[in-house]
């Protein structure tokens, strides 16, 4: 299985997108830890744990795995949840929700369900994504003005905004901006050379040490060298319930965000991932980041990109990543202790204006009323109230709106003549010229296109004044598919046909509409005589029926 995984080794490029990347993972692996309150380790050991285990196991060869903004943002609430709920096992039991994500991923990489993860509206897609982008800026606006998280989330941090700024620390907030200041202005050629972030970290690290006294400023203090604890599975059963949501929300983002990059990641190389594998080994990392106390992972698209650009092609750029991070971490630890906690706000800050998706904002209003009003509104809900809520209601708003959309369209295809000078049913001039002996005594009733439940009111409509008629041909030549809700519209139109002594001929060459008639009993309803495959034939017997009645 390795073997196949290196298959594309390009040692030198492979080399230097693991290094590359390792300096870019850093900084924002430090702000990730600290914004998610489980510490400047635990985003360490995520970058370390979940890049090292998705690259070996994973379905992409280039994809880059770590702590994202998205993941950070829900792992910091369930933290923050089971912490203020049971501080004593509170830690224990979030990255035991991290586990369960992870064995989630596996669960659906293995049913092999990875291709329909990103089955979602776009609209609902930029929604949340933009949406945790928002409250990645707004968890921030304490550390930034120079005070610890307020808790409460959101709403905690916005009721306590006041406060803080009545309280505002100068010297911090200078920092913070300053760092955004470099983030957002540093001209593109030094971006070429270096990460903005890098630059950021460590020349407002050092500004703060030469300008301002060490106890004014809040700093993140020394890592802890060595490898960290494992994390004993703690489960309880008042929250159970809970700690599988919270599972099910981290896994399935987790999916989203991963399976996003990775489509990004085969635009520029030219290669296909695989979807499900890749669900796998981002399962399998995840739950190893929650043993061992670190931030849940996915796919990161910046770390992914720089990656590629830089000339790898195979999973060892990822494992290189891991192994240059591990020793940092084991071996200059130290060498993060005077970092301000406001220059990793400000690094936070600057992923999470990324992380709004500004090119589907500007232009929404553009493209959609109602895609622009899908996306503000799923934002809102992700902000203010779940992500599962706002998900939901925008998916299936979505679902409403394109199946409302999608009736209208399969109405048309709906078409009953029963002149043959009615264009609206392609027929042969040979079978118009027999359509025209029943001198409008036949109604020809034609489907085509996948009929699903949302044109069965079109059959209704359509078939309503089949007393007129002496015969009625049903003509599914056309028909790829068929459900259960027209499969029934379908048996009333022929027993209201019965009923008013309307003779019914059935057209139904494709074997998989006609098992699902038979499934359905409909074509029980009609005599074998009466059942053609032509519809030449269906004609010509519905023309003679007619005819010889006269």
């Amino acid at each position: 299985m390795f073997q196949a995984r290196f298959a594309d080794l390009n040692l030198r490029g492979d080399l230097f997108g693991g290094v590359t990347t390792a300096i870019i993972s850093l900084p924002l692996a430090l702000a990730f830890g600290v914004a998610s309150g489980a510490g400047a380790e635990a985003g360490l050991w995520g970058a370390i744990l979940v890049g090292l285990f998705a690259a070996l196991f994973g379905g992409s060869s280039t994809l880059i795995s770590e702590p994202t903004g998205p993941m950070t943002v829900i792992m910091t609430a369930i933290l923050t949840t089971m912490v203020s709920r049971y501080p004593e096992s509170g830690a224990a039991i979030a990255f035991t929700v991290v586990m369960m994500a992870g064995a989630f991923q596996i669960l659906l990489g293995t049913l092999k369900l990875g291709k329909y993860i990103t089955l979602m509206p776009y609209s609902v897609v930029s929604g949340f994504m933009s949406g945790i982008g928002v409250i990645l800026i707004i968890l921030q606006l304490s550390p930034l003005l120079g005070h610890p998280s307020p808790g409460g989330g959101v709403l905690g941090t916005l009721s306590a905004l006041p406060e803080l700024l009545a309280n505002l620390k100068f010297s911090e907030l200078f920092l913070g901006l300053l760092t955004l200041a470099i983030l957002f202005f540093l001209p593109q050629k030094y971006r070429k050379q270096v990460p903005a972030q890098l630059v950021a970290l460590v020349a407002v690290t050092l500004f703060s040490v030469i300008f301002f006294d060490t106890d004014d400023i809040r700093r993140i203090g020394e890592i802890p060298a060595g490898l960290p604890s494992i994390v004993v599975p703690t489960f309880n059963s008042e929250i159970f319930v809970t700690m599988v949501i919270d599972a099910l929300v981290l896994g399935t983002l987790g999916c989203i965000d991963t399976l996003l990059t990775a489509v990004i990641g085969d635009s520029l190389t030219r290669k296909e991932h695989d979807s499900d594998r890749e669900l796998q080994g981002q399962g399998i990392a995840n739950m190893l980041a929650g043993l061992f106390g670190a931030l849940p992972g996915a796919g990161a698209t910046m770390g992914t990109v720089t990656n590629i650009q830089v000339g790898a092609r195979s999973p060892l750029s990822g494992v290189t990543r891991a192994l240059v991070l591990a020793l940092v971490v084991l071996v200059a630890g130290g060498l993060t202790e005077p970092i301000p906690m406001a220059v990793l706000a400000g690094i936070a800050v600057y992923v999470g204006v990324n992380i709004l998706d500004w090119a589907f904002i500007q232009r929404a209003h553009k493209i959609s009323i109602q895609g622009m009003a899908i996306m503000y509104g799923v934002m809102l809900l992700t902000v203010f109230v779940d992500l599962i809520v706002a998900v939901g209601l925008g998916v299936f708003i979505s679902n409403i709106l394109v199946i409302e959309r999608l009736s209208r369209e399969q109405a048309r295809q709906v078409k009953a003549i029963s002149d043959a000078d009615d264009d609206d049913v392609p027929l042969t001039e040979s079978e118009r010229k027999l359509l025209d002996k029943a001198n409008g005594k036949v109604l020809f009733f034609y489907l085509s296109g996948p009929m699903i439940f949302s044109v069965s009111k079109a059959i209704t409509r359509q078939h309503s004044s089949v007393d007129k008629y002496q015969a009625m041909i049903l003509d599914l030549t056309d028909v790829p598919m068929i459900d259960v809700t027209v499969g029934l519209a379908l048996e009333n139109a022929i027993r209201d046909a019965q009923e008013a002594n309307c003779e019914v001929y059935l057209l139904c060459p494709n074997e998989k509409t006609r098992s699902e008639l038979e499934k359905f009993h409909v074509i029980d309803l009609v005599s074998d005589q009466n059942m053609f495959t032509f519809r030449y034939e269906a004609l010509n017997a519905a023309v003679k029926q007619v005819t010889a009645s006269e």
